[in-house]
């Protein structure tokens, strides 16, 4: 079995939060009730929308206008007029090599602890638009500081935002959550290490010990989790890990049958903020009825992840499960990877998560600089600012040359999306702004959609993710003389970089040394730092989602329908004779006329789930069928 040694005890001397310092001092605040000025950033600092005079030309530019309190917008306000337009000079990338290159020394940016490295050279930026950007990165800045130091930054929800707090406990507004963040990873720590060391063990399994983990949680609950999975567990991990992460029947089914005996010996992580996340409750109760089925007590077995006094952790408490660990109210679901949602996984599967911490520890502080040349992920946001002109007319597709950070793309694209794609800015104007996310990996990427990008529809822009080394030492070989099987994927990195700016198509490269518990810390701090920045930048608010919870209440308005409509069914069911039902009827008795054709899907789905039968007709014609029940529930009546 492997070691648990050094996952929650760093080898590292770096990581130590309480000597690195900030560039402003951080004294603890009391949050404020609404939202700070600062965090309102783009009302005085941005009178004036940056020259947006560029190395190649758009046909797609949006009109900009520069009322001191709107930010851009995709909609031109009624009073626009052309005297608003910023003049553009329509050039060619550059191309010659040696002009390049002074450009790639001029603007490579190096963490050398992190050995990290971010190349924005063939984004096509001129210095009069760095320039002019310029005050709007020093007020994103400002709202950065104040969002860290506790500032209200989610006014729908009237709460922090402090996931940063979480590897840097010291910076965090008061002593009671420092004690929180602290007391929550050594109990991260303690639980780990009895559960790898079989101190804490399953009351009835052959092994003695645990051997899987289940982690039942969706979104954020998983894809962070999926992502250092994939990209930093052992081959031979003391834990292996499975997701259920949807409400999909089959496949709930599949990871439980996967786990056959071993369910015996199997750590169920349930994993829900509120603790009443349909998609998270459907997947425990599936689980707990596997463990009755096979004769296994569900509590012994059982951990929770939520916040203190939700649903799940007075279910968790009153039932007795294994352990309950706290989803702390200042972080949100997609930037809660370095809490226990991401924490406690890792480290059961003998992952160093405090090298993790400690590279997002320092990725952070890095990016607390204003020298935006200096800052990295201030240096990706300009990037997005300029390749999507600042309203998103360009996709970011994310391709990563190596098979550990498949799943990066997947883990960006919620972080990105959800953060970014907002109807309204903060001043209450109709936007529609966002940044579509979509990847593969290098060079599979060769095979799928290469051609589009080198030739096709010019709708994106490219960011590489380059890892330099290969193999652990001592293990790389030659296939053919002086080559070897990672020069080939060296080669189609590079290549497929220089075919695509050959064409006009711009690129943004990330390079870290190594895929390890640190880097991984790097790239996530510094993704979820580039998407508060650029969010400054076009003043909209990172830290809500109305989308998706608009998405849930319609959902359940669907299944409030169901209930219905299965009353009505089971009614017709009962009588004698059996009355079957047009999806018109059913619609009527319901009283709900204009929810025909959601009812007819309803019954639908039904019939092909045995649930209901269809007396007449087909549902390829759906004025056709006729349902009713297969049996009358009398108790319903």
């Amino acid at each position: 079995m492997a070691s648990v040694s050094g996952v929650c005890t760093s080898s590292s001397s770096t990581f130590k939060p309480e000597r690195i310092t900030s560039r402003a001092t951080r004294t603890a605040t009391t949050a404020s009730a609404s939202l700070s000025p600062s965090l309102r950033f783009l009302r005085n600092d941005s009178a004036s929308c940056p020259n947006r005079s560029k190395l190649v030309s758009r046909p797609c530019d949006r009109l900009l206008h520069l009322r001191p309190t709107q930010s851009v917008a995709r909609e031109a306000p009624a009073n626009f007029s052309s005297s608003e337009v910023v003049p553009k000079e329509s050039k060619g990338l550059e191309k010659d090599p040696i002009s390049l290159w002074h450009r790639y020394v001029e603007w490579l940016y190096q963490h050398k602890e992190l050995g990290l490295y971010l190349d924005v050279s063939r984004i096509g930026f001129t210095d009069e638009f760095f320039k002019e950007m310029e005050p709007r990165f020093q007020a994103s800045f400002r709202a950065m500081e104040e969002l860290e130091r506790g500032a209200i930054a989610n006014p729908d929800e009237g709460r922090m935002v402090g996931h940063y707090w979480l590897r840097s406990s010291h910076l965090a507004p008061t002593p009671f959550l420092r004690l929180q963040i602290d007391k929550t990873l050594d109990a991260i720590c303690k639980f780990a290490d009895d559960v790898v060391g079989g101190k804490i063990k399953p009351p009835s399994s052959p092994a003695g010990r645990f051997t899987q983990i289940l982690s039942v949680g969706i979104g954020g609950s998983a894809l962070g989790p999926q992502f250092v999975a994939e990209a930093l567990a052992p081959d031979n991990p003391p834990l292996k890990i499975r997701f259920i992460d949807n409400t999909d029947p089959g496949g709930i089914d599949h990871q439980i049958a996967q786990l056959g005996s071993e369910l015996a010996s199997t750590l169920v992580i349930v994993i829900s903020k509120s603790g009443g996340t349909p998609e998270t409750r459907n997947g425990l109760l599936e689980v707990q009825k596997a463990f009755r089925e096979a004769g296994l007590d569900f509590s012994k077995q059982g951990v929770a992840i939520t916040q203190e006094n939700s649903l799940l952790d007075n279910t968790a408490r009153i039932e007795g499960w294994l352990a309950r660990f706290p989803m702390f109210d200042w972080v949100g679901g997609r930037t809660s990877e370095m809490s226990a949602v991401g924490l406690l996984p890792a480290a059961l599967q003998g992952i160093d998560i405090k090298e993790m911490l400690a590279g997002a520890s320092l990725m952070d502080e890095a990016n607390r600089t204003t020298v935006v040349k200096n800052n990295p992920a201030a240096l990706l946001a300009l990037c997005w600012y300029w390749a999507s002109d600042g309203v998103g007319s360009k996709d970011m597709v994310v391709l990563p040359y190596k098979d550990s950070l498949l799943l990066f793309s997947r883990y960006l694209q919620q972080l990105v999306m959800e953060s970014l794609g907002k109807e309204f800015d903060l001043d209450g104007n109709r936007v529609n702004q966002g940044l579509t996310v979509y990847g593969n990996k290098g060079s599979t990427d060769q095979h799928a959609y290469i051609q589009q990008l080198r030739e096709g529809v010019h709708n994106f822009f490219v960011t590489f993710i380059e890892v330099l080394r290969d193999r652990p030492p001592g293990h790389d070989w030659e296939l053919e003389p002086g080559v070897t099987c990672g020069d080939y994927l060296f080669g189609m990195l590079q290549g497929t970089r220089s075919a695509l700016y050959a064409n006009n198509r711009e690129s943004i490269t990330v390079t870290v040394q190594e895929v390890t518990p640190r880097s991984v810390g790097a790239l996530i701090a510094l993704y979820e730092r580039a998407v508060g920045i650029y969010a400054s930048l076009i003043n909209i608010n990172a830290y809500h989602q109305p989308g998706v919870e608009a998405g849930k209440k319609a959902a359940g308005e669907v299944l409030a329908l169901q209930k219905r409509v299965l009353t009505v069914l089971n009614e017709a069911s009962c009588k004698e004779p059996v009355e079957p039902l047009t999806p018109e009827e059913i619609a009527d008795r319901c009283h709900v006329p204009e929810d025909i054709e959601m009812i007819y899907k309803i019954v639908a789905h039904m019939a092909a789930n045995d649930r209901a039968i269809i007396a007449e007709g087909s549902c390829g014609s759906p004025r056709s069928i006729k349902i009713y029940l297969g049996e009358c529930n009398v108790d319903e009546l």
